[in-house]
């Protein structure tokens, strides 16, 4: 279980007012999620590992069910119908602007380069590579839609597209993926949520939270997931699996030499695998934990997920596609992300989201969650995961 690590006057100003003091401030508290509650759901005795940046009992206020939203937030009827259309057309354009961003990007970089300076060259093949890594993120979000079958609205071209167009270029089994994300989505930090690794035992040292960075950047995170995929390939259960993205890596090959003909062969290792495994793998988990990092097995998912006030440069670099709306995603994951801000709107106006649990932005809530101080008897760091 999670202990205090910050004293109780922490301003409010860098996110919700418990951060970092961790479950012990629900105890002795009179909240009605108590009764009854078992496994780690009750706020006062979560899972080993959890709980350690639990929103404070007072930002928690109980105003529903209202006449639009249901007693855990979600949709009624009338506007859940609204929320819960699928924008077909705006997707295909989409999807669409993800190929422009990955393969139109590098196709720019390869007109561009020939007749600049070597210095400028470099410099913009540099951009093109940390674009790539943001490209993506672009990828995940529409394969996560495809995941949800909310990318289109017939099922057949939702896997088609989702599959071929969106996942498996960006290494992702849409199948098994779908899966465990369903997982993640029925219980989030249950027994099988598939993410565990990413969210327990948060806030962490400083120093832990660079290293794990750290070895995202070399490539060490992406190296297990390619060995992973792999092997995949070798293994007759996991093969239908893998093979897809395979059969997609030798298509995206092909694109890329009748884009930059055989002399820049290189265009994949170091434009579309390279970031992949260094970029993709530091934007990935900075999302991560700022979706869910620190917080509980709960059937309040204000308890499971964060709140971070959205801007450009975030929605541009890591959280593209509306996902940053994250909270109201958990709330009904079947409205697709065109109308997370809506939902989340709605929960603004029914006063069950407050101004004060919200992270004024991603960084205020990266500071909270490597905010635990360095134990004074040992210069060890916490174990990595």
């Amino acid at each position: 279980m999670a202990t205090a690590t910050q004293p109780e006057s922490r301003p409010t100003l860098a996110g919700p007012a418990a951060v970092g003091l961790g479950p012990e401030r629900w105890v002795g508290v009179d909240h009605p999620d108590r009764a009854g509650a078992t496994d780690g759901r009750d706020p006062a005795e979560p899972l080993v590992g959890q709980g350690g940046m639990v929103p404070d009992p007072s930002l928690l206020p109980d105003t529903l069910p209202t006449d639009r939203l249901s007693p855990t937030g979600r949709p009624l009827p009338a506007l859940r119908n609204e929320l819960r259309r699928v924008p077909d057309l705006r997707n295909a354009a989409n999807v669409a602007s993800v190929w422009l961003q990955s393969f139109g990007l590098i196709a720019l970089a390869c007109w561009l380069t020939p007749e600049l300076p070597l210095a400028a060259a470099l410099a913009v093949w540099a951009v093109t590579f940390l674009l790539m890594g943001r490209a993506f993120a672009c990828y995940a979000i529409l394969g996560h839609e495809a995941a949800h079958r909310l990318l289109f609205s017939n099922k057949k071209l939702n896997d088609l597209v989702g599959g071929w167009g969106v996942a498996y270029p960006a290494f992702v089994p849409l199948a098994a993926y779908r899966r465990a994300h369903m997982a993640h989505h029925k219980d989030e930090f249950g027994p099988h949520e598939p993410d565990l690794a990413f969210y327990n035992g948060y806030p962490v040292e400083p120093a832990t939270l660079r290293r794990r960075l750290w070895r995202d950047a070399r490539g060490s995170s992406g190296w297990k997931n390619l060995r992973a995929l792999l092997r995949a390939l070798k293994s007759e259960s996991s093969r239908p699996f893998a093979l897809p993205i395979a059969v997609s890596q030798l298509g995206v090959v092909a694109v890329l030499l009748a884009i930059g003909g055989w002399q820049r062969w290189w265009l994949y290792p170091l434009l579309w695998l390279a970031p992949w495994m260094t970029v993709w793998r530091v934007i990935n988990r900075l999302r991560s934990i700022g979706e869910h990092g620190g917080l509980m097995r709960s059937n309040d998912r204000r308890l499971t997920t964060h709140v971070v006030r959205q801007n450009l440069w975030a929605r541009f670099w890591m959280v593209p596609f509306n996902t940053g709306w994250h909270l109201a995603h958990h709330v009904d994951a079947g409205v697709p992300f065109q109308h997370l801000p809506l939902l989340h709107a709605e929960l603004v106006d029914a006063g069950w989201v407050t101004e004060e649990l919200e992270y004024p932005n991603y960084r205020a809530l990266w500071r909270a969650m490597a905010s635990a101080p360095q134990p004074a008897s040992s210069g060890v760091t916490s174990p990595s995961s």
